[in-house]
């Protein structure tokens, strides 16, 4: 892998997570200096922290404060800060400038030879759809790697290829709006919107903003690319001025029905990424196979147990209003739906009319009761439990042979869990104790 040339002397990475450890070991390998801000930097692993010690990085700890930019050129934030909040703390030069700020996928974008990139976002889908597209390019035969916000940083790639690992064929990402906002030479052969509703409005002034960071996606594509829309979005290519080749993808398809993924949406996530595969030769039937082959992510309409005739399905990921709706139209059988958790947000009482259809029952939990039970207590019948475990309990004597019990809290976890996987990783264990006895 040739040594890349860039115009930084001194780079600061905000947050020690897993991109922002990835971005530093990067800097590190490729001569530039660099430090870290974390403000619990007691909570770094072991191992890192001793390889920062070896390799002399700096840690600055606590609340970020101006002279920790002194000097920097680039700065690379976690995914959660904001650029808003970063811009203020940083030095102004005589000319008005001050140090970039750039995703840490925009870093390593910078690092690629000439690995074409398909890039995947969207309010909701995206780790199905990155994956499902994954699985289909290495059934063509491909070396694909994928990353971003699906887990696996791009750094970690470069890394890699930096320590002489072979090429990818494809590489995949995910992408979040919080990295898209500071991506800005980001070029992706291939650009998937899936969708777009309400969401990180803690993290974006407004709607506005946050449809720009999705779009920003697109910015760099020129003719030869390819971008794939929603056709409810009709407008966005003029309003953002594609180059691209725009096509939109179907609302309404079944091309996959062999498949473990649960409801429609995931139909449409699965035509979504073969048109994105398809770029790079694979086949229908080459596609037909990955998602035949493919296991459901965790926390994702994950099925976990059928129990008695009763299905137990885990959608942790389930964190607002317009999930819970994808959630209860996937199922044609009836449903005791546990929800709860820290309230994000959104039009409890629009979803009447599909509680009405789907729902046999509601099995409340923790926080959110005084927004959850007055929407709904006079459209099916609402119990609340102090805990998860309690409620759970209490929908398993409620359900029926041929019912779902259903975990799709429509909120955060915050209020019992760390995260909405131990939030779905908590249900899974007591579902799978259940079944043993």
């Amino acid at each position: 892998m040739p040594a890349p040339t860039f115009p930084y002397a001194h780079a600061a990475v905000i947050g020690g997570g897993r991109s922002g450890r990835a971005a530093v070991r990067l800097f590190h390998a490729l001569g530039v200096d660099v430090r870290l801000l974390e403000l619990h930097p007691e909570n770094l692993p072991a191992d890192f922290c001793a390889w920062l010690k070896s390799a002399g990085i700096p840690v600055f700890g606590g609340e970020h404060r101006p002279e920790y930019f002194a000097d920097v050129d680039l700065v690379v934030p976690s995914p959660a800060a904001a650029k808003a909040a970063i811009e203020p703390l940083l030095p102004v030069h005589a000319d008005g400038s001050h140090a970039e700020i750039m995703a840490e996928t925009e870093w390593a974008w910078r690092q690629l030879e000439d690995e074409p990139v398909i890039g995947v976002t969207g309010t909701s889908g995206k780790t199905t759809t990155t994956s499902l597209c994954s699985a289909m390019l290495e059934a063509h035969g491909l070396r694909v790697f994928t990353g971003g916000n699906i887990g696996v940083p791009l750094s970690e790639y470069v890394l890699s290829r930096l320590q002489g690992a072979p090429k990818a064929d494809v590489i995949v990402l995910e992408l979040s709006s919080f990295q898209l906002q500071t991506c800005s030479t980001l070029h992706p052969r291939v650009g998937v919107l899936l969708n777009l509703s309400a969401n990180h409005l803690d993290f974006h002034k407004d709607m506005d903003e946050y449809l720009e960071a999705k779009m920003q996606l697109f910015a760099c594509q020129e003719n030869g690319d390819l971008a794939i829309l929603p056709p409810s979005m009709s407008d966005l290519p003029g309003r953002f001025t594609l180059k691209s080749r725009v096509i939109f993808f179907p609302q309404n398809t079944h091309a996959f029905p062999d498949t473990r993924l649960i409801g429609a949406h995931n139909q449409i996530n699965a035509e979504v990424a073969f048109l994105a595969a398809s770029v790079f030769g694979t086949t229908r039937e080459e596609a037909a196979q990955a998602v035949r082959a493919f296991k459901p992510i965790a926390h994702r309409l994950e099925h976990i147990a059928d129990i008695d005739g009763v299905s137990y399905v885990n959608d942790s990921k389930c964190t607002t209003v317009e999930a819970l709706h994808v959630a209860l139209a996937s199922f044609d059988r009836p449903v005791i739906l546990l929800a709860g958790g820290k309230f994000k947000g959104g039009d409890l009482e629009g979803l009447r009319p599909l509680l009405r259809e789907h729902v046999k029952a509601v099995a409340l939990y923790g926080a959110a009761r005084e927004h959850f039970e007055p929407a709904w207590k006079d459209t099916v019948p609402v119990t609340w439990d102090e805990t998860l475990d309690k409620a759970l309990a209490r929908a398993g004597s409620l359900a029926q042979s041929g019912d779902v019990v259903l975990l799709a809290p429509a909120t955060a976890s915050f209020d019992q869990f760390a995260n909405y996987r131990a939030r779905g990783d908590r249900f899974r264990d007591l579902v799978l104790n259940r079944e043993k006895h």
